[in-house]
C-alpha cells in the first residue's frame, strides 16, 4: 500500500461500528471523570476553551474578518482577536460564537462518531489543529496546541475504528458538558461586563441574561442531539 493509500484508508469512514454494552460504558465513566473530579477538569477545561476560542475565530472568518492570534489562561479563561468592523452583524456574530462553539462541535462530533464517522471528525479536527498552530500567542496556547495535535494524530493514524468512535464520542460529551460549565461560569461572573454576553450587550443594547438564554436553548439541542445518538448506538432507542 502506497503512502496515499495508506492516508486514505485513514480517512473515510468505517461502516459498523459497535458501541453497544461495554464500549459505551466505558465511555460514559471517563467522560464523567473528566468532568466531575476536579483536578482532571483543572487540565480537560484547557480544552473546552481552545474549542470556544476557535469558534469565534471560524465564525469571524465566516464573517470577512481577520484571524490574527488566540491565547489560552489556565483559569478557563481566553482571547480571540479577530480584525474587522468594531461594530455590525459580523462581529455581533463572532462574538456569540464562543459559548455554544463547545456544545455544537461535541454533539456534531458524537451524532457523526456513532456513525461510523470518527476517521473524518479526527482528519477535519487535526486540518484544524495544525492551522491554529500558526496563531498561537502564548506559551500555554503552544502547549496546548501541540498536545492536541499529538494526542488526534496517534489516534488518527495507529488508532483502531473501535477507539476512535470511542474517544471521539467520550471527547464530545465532555466538550458538551464542559460547554454547560463555562455557561453557569460565566452566568454566575462577579464581573460580567468583560465577559461575551456583556461584550454582546453593549454591542446590541439586547440584555446579557437574552444572550445567556440564546445558549442555554444551542447547549440544550447539542445535549438532546448527542444524548439520542448514544442511546439510539447503545440499543436503548431500538
Amino acid at each position: 500500500m502506497n503512502w496515499f493509500e495508506q492516508v486514505w484508508s485513514r480517512v473515510v469512514p468505517e461502516q459498523g461500528i459497535a458501541l453497544a454494552g461495554p464500549p459505551v460504558l466505558v465511555v460514559l465513566v471517563m467522560a464523567l471523570v473528566a468532568v466531575a473530579v476536579e483536578p482532571v477538569w483543572r487540565v480537560v477545561r484547557l480544552a473546552v476553551t481552545l474549542v470556544h476560542e476557535l469558534g469565534h475565530a471560524g465564525i469571524g472568518m465566516l464573517c470577512g474578518r481577520r484571524f490574527t492570534g488566540f491565547v489560552l489562561r489556565g483559569d478557563m479563561s481566553g482571547h480571540a482577536v479577530t480584525v474587522g468592523p468594531a461594530r455590525g452583524v459580523g462581529r455581533v456574530l463572532t462574538t456569540w460564537a464562543g459559548y455554544p462553539a463547545p456544545g455544537v462541535v461535541g454533539a456534531l462530533a458524537v451524532w457523526l462518531a456513532v456513525r461510523g464517522w470518527s476517521a473524518p471528525v479526527l482528519t477535519g479536527v487535526l486540518a484544524v489543529l495544525v492551522t491554529s498552530a500558526l496563531r498561537v500567542r502564548s506559551g500555554l496556547t503552544a502547549l496546548v496546541v501541540a498536545v492536541a495535535v499529538v494526542a488526534t494524530g496517534a489516534l488518527w493514524w495507529v488508532g483502531s475504528p473501535q477507539l476512535q468512535a470511542q474517544v471521539v464520542v467520550g471527547t464530545g460529551l465532555v466538550l458538551i458538558v464542559g460547554a454547560w460549565r463555562h455557561l453557569g461560569a460565566v452566568v454566575a461572573a462577579t464581573d460580567p461586563a468583560v465577559s461575551d454576553p456583556g461584550v454582546l450587550a453593549r454591542l446590541t443594547r439586547v440584555p446579557r441574561a437574552v444572550w445567556n438564554t440564546t445558549f442555554a436553548v444551542v447547549l440544550a439541542w447539542a445535549t438532546w442531539l448527542a444524548g439520542t445518538a448514544v442511546l439510539d448506538a447503545s440499543g436503548a432507542l431500538r
